[in-house]
Formats: structure tokens, sequence, C-alpha cells
């Protein structure tokens, strides 16, 4: 289903609000919007059901043990696109996985405990993977800027 099709301005509003501040509770939420609490939960719990928002608690990889954080480019057989991204899936350090237009034609990102895991990580699970032509692994050194709250596109 597209997201934005049936979104009203309620619905935008309670994602505007869960961006500033994902702990923010349905009592305050409510007063804010002028409805009830029974229907802010609702709300909330279609947009998570429609897959809309999750709200979970973004934490700093780099501050909390991991050595090994950062990007893979993938370029891929086009044919063999959809399966490649299948076995991507089922990797637990890969945790952001995208299709794009243009190089690369997959992007993703992953997280390890270190740089042998990385190693580990890219040569026995990633680059056996049929269909993969090549793969570019960059390592963040430091996060500038990390935002969430974009809004709603309208």
């Amino acid at each position: 289903m597209n997201g934005r099709s049936f979104l009203d301005e309620t619905d935008t509003r309670i994602i505007e609000l869960l961006q500033e501040d994902g702990r923010c509770p349905n009592t305050r939420i409510a007063r804010e919007l002028g409805i009830s609490e029974s229907t802010v939960r609702s709300r909330l719990n279609r947009l998570i059901e429609d897959e809309i928002i999750q709200i979970v608690a973004v934490s700093n990889p780099l501050k909390i043990g991991y050595k090994a954080v950062g990007v893979l480019k993938i370029y891929v057989d086009l044919s063999k696109i959809e399966e490649v991204t299948a076995e991507l899936q089922k990797l637990e350090a890969v945790w952001f996985i995208v299709q794009t237009t243009g190089n690369p034609d997959i992007y993703a990102e992953f997280i390890t405990e270190s740089t042998e895991s990385l190693h580990d990580l890219l040569h026995t699970k990633i680059y056996p993977i049929e269909g993969i032509n090549q793969v570019e692994a960059t390592l963040i050194l430091k996060y500038v800027k990390r935002t969430y709250n974009w809004g709603v596109a309208m």
C-alpha cells in the first residue's frame, strides 16, 4: 500500500511528534491533537502494522562497542537482484538494505564487533552470494549528522 495516500492530518501530526521524541506518551499526543488516547493508540497500531513507522531507540554503534561499522556498495547482475537482496536480508550484521537507481545497485549498512568479524562477513557470507559482481566496503569513522525528524511529505 502507498504510505502517503491514506495518511490524514492526524496521522501526519502523530508521526511528526514521534519523530521529535519517540518516547512521547499517547496522553500528550492526544492532548496536543485534541483527540482521545484510544484514537492515538489505534492510529499508532495501524501505522506500525502498515510499516509506516517503527518506534525504536536509535543508538550510536561506535559508542556502544562496535568497532567496524560502515557502508556496502553492492553491484549485482540485475537479473538476480531479488535473490541477492533476499540473501543479504538473512545476515544479522547487515541492518539496512535498499535497491537504488544507478550505481551501486544495492546500498547496505553493516555493524560488526571487529574488523575480523567484518572480514568474515565479507569473505564467507557476502562475496559468495550468486549474482554479486563487486562489493565496496567503507568504514564509518564518525557520525557527523543523524536526524530522523524530516516530517511527512505532502
